[in-house]
């Protein structure tokens, strides 16, 4: 009687790692991976020569302290003020020599404090916003009869050119109680 072999219940693993290395290839070379680009902005060249300062009066100083108290031009002001304020800077109604000439000249200086709360900042920010969206507002009217939202690109680039939206946020410091 002869013996029957038996079956071996093997796998050729040879080959499998043949398979995973290919696939390997494949996934690798098919996979694109997102770069981060960031913001793209064209940088003025570098120049020797000392920045150029805006006149004072071109600057609307805004500052909150840690105790979350407001200063413009260095005076405490209350917050329902700032936009009021920052309308009557901006657009210069009674064309003062101590302000701005045109709105295209007027620069928003905002600068905090490492203590101010987050929610302070914010409704500063909001109320500036708010001022700027009010002499838009008021533009289109004038300009084009109809409300700032309902002008298309061109109007609201050309109301944007006449009254830029310029707010310098400057480092955030330390000054206590100012």
């Amino acid at each position: 009687m002869k013996k029957r072999s038996r079956l071996k219940n093997e796998v050729n693993a040879g080959s499998m790692a043949d398979i995973a290395f290919l696939l390997l290839i494949f996934f690798l070379v098919t996979t694109t991976i997102e770069i981060d680009k960031g913001i793209s902005i064209k940088l003025p060249p570098i120049v020797d020569a000392p920045p150029l300062t805006p006149p004072s009066k071109n600057v609307l100083s805004i500052k909150l302290n840690a105790d979350n108290e407001l200063l413009v031009e260095g005076e405490r002001a209350e917050l329902v003020d700032l936009r009021e304020r920052t309308i009557e800077f901006i657009s210069n109604p009674e064309k003062l020599k101590s302000l701005p000439t045109t709105p295209k000249n007027a620069i928003i200086s905002l600068q905090h404090d490492r203590s101010t709360q987050y929610t302070h900042y914010i409704e500063v920010y909001n109320e500036l916003k708010a001022a700027y969206n009010h002499l838009w507002e008021e533009q289109a009217q004038k300009t084009f009869n109809k409300s700032f939202k309902g002008l298309d690109q061109e109007q609201i680039k050309q109301i944007r050119k006449e009254i830029p939206f310029v707010i310098s946020e400057a480092e955030p410091v330390d000054y206590g109680d100012l």
